[in-house]
């Protein structure tokens, strides 16, 4: 397997380490009020980070999504967390005891119903920014085809 050393390709024994999101930069408004309320919602610890310019919020060990301010246009961001059943029932409930407005399609108008295709149930909601969020139970990007991992 080619490694890189000091821009230079080489060829080396490959060590075998899956690739996983670390974190993700979300553009913010009030990046301490964003954090603040997603982390509430999923039911996760958020704080300021120790590097950097952000509010972080730990989505699990291996996943940050790090919210920064910006004054600046950003594009709408689209995030979907698989979640168990009980979860699911957690997070829901937090939704409706905040009184936020929830879809059960991605773009689609305010019916305040649970998506219940693909096997499992989905909702969706937005964000104060724009952002796109969702929660989902069985995941509809990753159906079972044969062949596939």
């Amino acid at each position: 397997m080619p490694v890189c050393d000091r821009g230079q390709w080489k060829s080396a024994k490959a060590v075998v380490m899956p690739i996983e999101l670390d974190h993700f930069i979300v553009p913010s408004r009030d990046k301490a009020a964003s954090a603040k309320l997603l982390a509430g919602l999923l039911g996760v610890r958020s704080a300021p980070a120790q590097l950097g310019p952000f509010h972080s919020v730990y989505v699990n060990d291996g996943l940050t999504l790090d919210f920064v301010d910006s004054d600046r246009t950003f594009p709408v961001h689209h995030y979907a967390f698989r979640v168990a059943e009980a979860d699911f029932d957690r997070i829901f409930g937090r939704i409706q005891k905040a009184g936020i407005p929830y879809r059960s399609t991605p773009h689609g108008p305010v019916d305040m119903k649970i998506n219940l295709d693909h096997g499992g149930r989905i909702v969706y909601w937005t964000e104060p920014d724009g952002h796109y969020w969702e929660i989902l139970t069985v995941s509809y990007a990753r159906l079972a085809k044969t062949g596939d991992p």
